[in-house]
Parts: structure tokens; sequence; C-alpha cells
């Protein structure tokens, strides 16, 4: 159907009730592109997407849709109603056709379709909260289109395509205090329904979808940030979803739904990067975290490193109780921790966890020790960073200094009593050994890295070394440093050249020249 055919059919059904079947002419065009069954005009749907918002909306604004809890059609049109009631029944069994086929064409291949769908929705959404289609019981109680909402989040969270470019484009409507409320409650759902019919199978495309809508979430701090609704209420004060507690609990109950079931490796990694600054804050109970923050632990690599925030957030300020955390933590040391994205972060925390002067000599020497053997298959600009760091674990832990000053140790990797390969660190024998590996790295062939090698012959000071501007030290940083300095003259030769060798008396020199 042409425009000038949709705006005529629009006109007609707004301006007389006979004209009211025509109405079918603009769902069947919605129910043409969402079966995709030809290929269509993408300018005709969005047409038709149009019309059908101007349509219903006029009619939600005019209260001509039927209020409460809706008869079967069949039922409703064979009784003995008003034909005034018959109609309203009929026309709201069209507006739910309307929303169901606007539901699916949030999955169209047009992404102007997509939008337009959406937007359409939650034009519904707004003027449901201001024209309710269900009975108030009392007056002063609260209503909400949930149903309606939960259209347009199943919606945003398909199962086997990437809708993050839909959902960028939703956040704006997250800005309402009310609308992001209830789409926590319709993801929770969502997720329950959905990931339950899995058998613990990840869905690669849902839980990457569930996390673009979730993560940007931008909880308020305070009861009196919660100013901004799109539903207008009277008497909001005692409104559930005007209080912050109730923000934290649906906030809460989304995330351990989303994070109680199998994610997909990269997805554990982005859940762990922002877990610390924007999920945690905002629990009511963020010891609750302890069980995926210990599954992730325990996976290894990178997604260990990166729950390592979590869980000091958890000891540090929850008083959780981790057992065999250093033992663990003493595992992740291998070969990629010099290597990895996240290894400022890493050895920050490091540095946290090794902070104490209660821990056990051997238990500092076990690390010390494995850093340095590490160290010495590690770039320079890590090498900057972790000479300092062992350092400052010498001056907190004055004990594990045995193993600078043992003139008598073993020289080399054939002679050294430290088991690499031992897991345990208090059976690792790390205080019987010597860092030697340091005393390699006085010979390094970056000369920076053997001046801050060789600080361990000399006596070290109290005070501790600041490592925080070396944490995210980059080869490229330290190349531009070495392009920048200022080099001085140097004579290459102090005897002027003379024939083609340069030797004096040679025979070459009679017979060539180098003018």
């Amino acid at each position: 159907m042409a425009q000038p055919g949709l705006a005529a059919c629009l006109e007609a059904v707004l301006g007389s009730r006979g004209n009211a079947n025509r109405v079918y002419e603009l769902l069947e065009r919605l129910a043409a592109a969402a079966a995709e069954e030809e290929e269509e005009d993408v300018e005709e749907v969005l047409g038709a997407l149009r019309a059908c918002g101007r349509l219903f909306g006029a009619l939600l604004e005019r209260g001509e849709l039927f209020v409460g809890r809706l008869p079967a059609e069949e039922a409703a049109l064979a009784g003995g109603g008003s034909a005034e009631e018959k109609y309203r029944v009929w026309m709201r069994h069209r507006y739910n056709d309307c929303v169901g086929w606007l539901g699916e064409l949030m999955g169209h291949g047009a992404f102007q379709v997509k939008e337009l769908s959406l937007c359409t929705l939650m034009k519904f959404v707004e003027l449901e909260a201001e024209y309710p289609l269900v009975k108030v019981e009392w007056k002063g109680s609260f209503t909400f289109p949930r149903e309606l909402l939960k259209v347009v989040v199943d919606g945003l969270i398909p199962l086997n395509e990437d809708a993050s470019l839909l959902i960028s484009r939703f956040q704006e409507y997250m800005e309402y205090d009310d609308i992001r409320y209830f789409v926590m409650k319709a993801v929770t759902e969502s997720i329950g329904q959905v990931m339950q019919k899995t058998k613990e199978r990840p869905l690669p495309f849902y839980q990457q979808n569930v996390f673009s809508l979730i993560s940007p979430i931008n909880m308020p701090n305070k009861e009196l940030d919660l100013v901004k609704f799109m539903v207008k209420q009277d008497n909001r004060e005692e409104w559930k979803v005007s209080k912050l507690q109730a923000h934290k609990q649906a906030f809460e109950r989304m995330w351990l739904s989303f994070l109680k079931h199998k994610l997909p490796t990269g997805l554990y990694k982005k859940v762990l990067v922002i877990l610390h600054d924007s999920i945690l804050p905002y629990m009511n109970e963020p010891t609750l975290m302890i069980d995926f923050l210990t599954v992730a632990y325990g996976i290894g690599g990178a997604i260990s490193l990166l729950a390592l925030n979590g869980l000091f957030i958890l000891i540090h300020q929850h008083n959780l109780e981790y057992p065999d955390f250093y033992k663990k933590l003493y595992s992740l040391l291998d070969p990629s921790i010099y290597h990895v994205k996240y290894r400022a972060r890493f050895f920050h925390l490091l540095d946290l966890f090794l902070s104490s002067s209660h821990l056990p000599a051997y238990l500092v020497a076990a690390f010390i020790k494995r850093l340095s053997r590490l160290a010495l298959t590690a770039p320079p600009e890590a090498l900057l960073m972790v000479i300092p760091f062992i350092c400052n674990l010498f001056r907190r832990h004055p004990a594990c200094k045995v193993l600078v000053h043992r003139p008598n140790g073993p020289g080399d990797l054939s002679e050294d009593p430290y088991i690499m390969e031992q897991e345990e660190p208090s059976e690792s024998r790390a205080l019987e050994s010597s860092l030697w590996e340091l005393q390699s790295l006085q010979n390094h062939y970056h000369p920076d890295v053997a001046k801050a090698a060789a600080i361990l012959n000399l006596s070290l000071s109290e005070i501790e070394d600041d490592i925080s501007g070396l944490l995210e030290l980059s080869a490229s940083e330290l190349f531009d440093k070495e392009v920048k300095k200022s080099a001085a003259t140097v004579p290459l030769e102090f005897e002027q050249v003379r024939g083609l060798f340069g030797k004096k008396n040679d025979i070459f020199a009679e017979h060539f020249s180098l003018d």
C-alpha cells in the first residue's frame, strides 16, 4: 500500500467507526513485513509503522480501547454487551495484534524498521502509563504497563543475533527511574525463562545482548536522585519504584540471575572488568557474589587475574574468608602475567595482598622467588616495574633478605633448591635459595634494567619505591624515552684514515685513493 493509501486509511479509521475494519489494511502490512514473505519496500513498512503508531496513539488518548481484564474476542462480540463496549473490546484486540507485530519487527533485517518499532512501542508505554488499560483498584493506586515493556525487553535480547546497536538506541529510555526498574525486573524474568531450557549450555548471542543491556545501567546513589519518572504518579513517595532499596534489590537479583549461569569466556572478562565499580557498590549483599567470583578465580589465566579485584573488595570491605587464598594467588604467577593487558591491575592488587607485615617469611620468599624466575623471560618494561616491586617486598619483610645475602648460595638453575613446579608455597624451599636471577639481570641488554637490578648490591633504603608510575609502562614509552635521550659526542676513530684499509705503510695506500 502506497503512502497516500496509508494516510487515507488512517484518516478513515479515525474519522468514523464505520471504517474500523480498515485497520486490518495497516496490520496486514505489518504482518507481511514481520513474516518477510516478500521483498518489501522499507519505506512502505516505515509508513505502516508510523500510521499504526498514530492510530493507536490517538485511540489511547481518546479512551476508545477497552479498559480492564480483556475478554476473549469471540465471546465478547457474541455476548449481549452494548455496541460501544463491543467496539472497544474489538479495537483493544487489534491494538494487542499491533503490539505483537511491533515486537516481531524489532527483529527485522532493516535497522530503520527495528528502531521505529522500538520507538513506537515506547510511545505506547508512555501513553498507557498516562491512560491505563487496567482498572484502577482504588484511588491513589499505582499502575505501569509492565507487560508492554516486557515485549520491548524481549525484542532487545534475541537469542540468535547481536542487538547491541538497537540496545544503544534504547539507552536514552533507561534514564527514567521507573523504566530502568521495570526493565531490570523484566530481564530477570527473561533470564529465568530462557536459560533454564539450555541445561547450562551458554547462549553467546543472548547472554551478550543481556550484558549490553544491563552493563550501562547507571544506578542512583541516594533516594533523592530518584526524580525522573516517565509515569507521573500522585503520592509518588508511597510508590515502591521511588525507593532506593527496591532498585537495589531488583539490580541485585538481575545480576545474580545472570551470573549464576555459565558464561562464554569473553563475557567473563567483560563482567569482571566492571564488577568492582559498577556492580558490587550497588548491591544490598555484595557477599552473594562469592560463588561467581570463586568459579571465575578457579578458571585460570586472565579471568582469574580479573576476579582478584572483586575478591579483594569482599575480603577487605566485607570480611570474607577465602581458604587457600594465597596458594591460589601464588599459582597465578606464570609467564603471562608480564604480558597480559591487565598486568597493571594485577600487580596493583598483588602489592596490596602482600603489604601485610604479618605474612610468614616463607610465603613472601616464595612470591619473590617465583617473580624473579619469571623475570628471566620478561620484557624490559615489565622488568623495570617488577624489580622495584621485589625491593619493596624486602623492605616490608626483612627476614627475606637472606635471599640476597647468601654468599655460598646457588649460582644458577642447576644448583637452585627452589622448586618452581611446587603449588604449595610452604614446600617450595624458596628460603633456602638465592636471587641469582636478579644477579643475572645485572647483565641485561637494556641499560636501565641492568641499572635497576644492580640496586640489590647496595643497602636498601627504608622508604619504599613508588611503583604506581611503572605499572602501566609500555614498550613504546620505553622506546620514546630512548629516542629522546641526548647522547654525548663520542670519537669513533682517533687516528685519521689513510688508504683503503687505513693502515700505515699499507701497499693498498700506494695504489688506491679515497678521493
